[in-house]
């Protein structure tokens, strides 16, 4: 069976009311599944995750980002996460039997009918990309919504769908199609900036890292803490214990130590080669976490 996952990523993480409302609307649409969501005060984000087959996923896409457009005002959000917009990124990855040929169908029919309701300006990247300056996330994210006004008046950086316009409420948003992904942070046990970046510095890859790991580090002031947060996109080259020792190893040259980490959204059995869970202090880990449960899931009910 054809099965793409959606990952919309929505700048608010504080205010569980509106997140929950959010997550309603998934009550809608019996044929997808949404399978995790999880917010942070300190990124001031929320992660949502559903599944389904790819004539059911579009309608129920454009809702939950349409409430989310609703509810989120740019002009009153901040956070430690970078951000384009409301509706920040809205990635789809295929699963099951679907090829990147669907994913990238669903992102640009997706990308085309989110502006045409809501008049935001969309980015493509990953395979769904139109423009070799936007094929990385972090290429189409640089400078986020406090320099999106400027950027878009840049002719290179103009938006693929829409006008070149700024939104001060909902910013702009990126669409793309990509292969999995695991959004996993690390938190160290200490407040130390500095070390959270030096760490990052050290394991990306385009620092001369580890191979497909981003990272950067940031301050969560809501516990004091220090956090290396990192997107792992090939976790079968990388698994998570790759990550992790090199993590663990280069606070403990400063002194310090991991406190714990966690997965945003889910991870595949193969992100736990050579380990298991608790060997990376996962905290709130079970197997609801690992997209095989929902995979299976999803067979059964079709």
């Amino acid at each position: 069976m054809k099965i793409i996952e959606c990952v919309p990523n929505f700048s608010e993480g504080q205010d569980h009311k509106k997140v929950a409302a959010i997550a309603r609307v998934f009550k809608s649409f019996p044929g997808v599944r949404l399978v995790d969501f999880s917010s942070d005060a300190d990124h001031n984000r929320s992660v949502f995750t559903f599944l389904g087959k790819p004539e059911y996923l579009l309608e129920a896409a454009l809702a939950a980002c349409g409430k989310a457009l609703e509810l989120i005002d740019m002009r009153k959000q901040s956070g430690v996460h970078p951000r384009l917009g409301a509706v920040d990124v809205v990635p789809f990855i295929p699963l099951g039997r679907a090829k990147m040929k669907d994913a990238i169908g669903l992102a640009h029919a997706f990308g085309q009918k989110f502006h045409d309701h809501f008049h935001v300006p969309v980015y493509f990247y990953g395979f769904a990309t139109q423009n070799n300056h936007h094929i990385e996330l972090p290429d189409v994210r640089r400078g986020g919504y406090e320099r999106l006004a400027a950027k878009m008046s840049c002719a290179e950086r103009v938006p693929d769908v829409g006008e070149n316009t700024f939104n001060a409420r909902s910013g702009a948003t990126a669409v793309g199609a990509r292969d999995l992904l695991v959004a996993y942070n690390i938190n160290l046990a200490c407040n130390d900036l500095l070390l959270a970046h030096h760490i990052a510095s050290r394991i990306r890859e385009k620092s001369g890292g580890l191979k497909h790991v981003r990272a950067i580090g940031v301050i969560l002031k809501s516990r004091g803490l220090a956090q290396v947060s990192i997107n792992l996109t090939n976790c079968k080259e990388t698994p998570l214990k790759m990550v992790f020792d090199r993590v663990k190893d280069l606070a403990a040259e400063a002194g310090a130590e991991i406190l714990e980490s966690e997965l945003i959204g889910l991870a595949p059995k193969c992100a736990f080669k050579g380990i298991k869970p608790e060997y990376l202090k996962l905290k709130d880990f079970d197997e609801h976490r690992l997209l095989e449960t929902h995979i299976k899931a999803l067979d059964k009910l079709h």
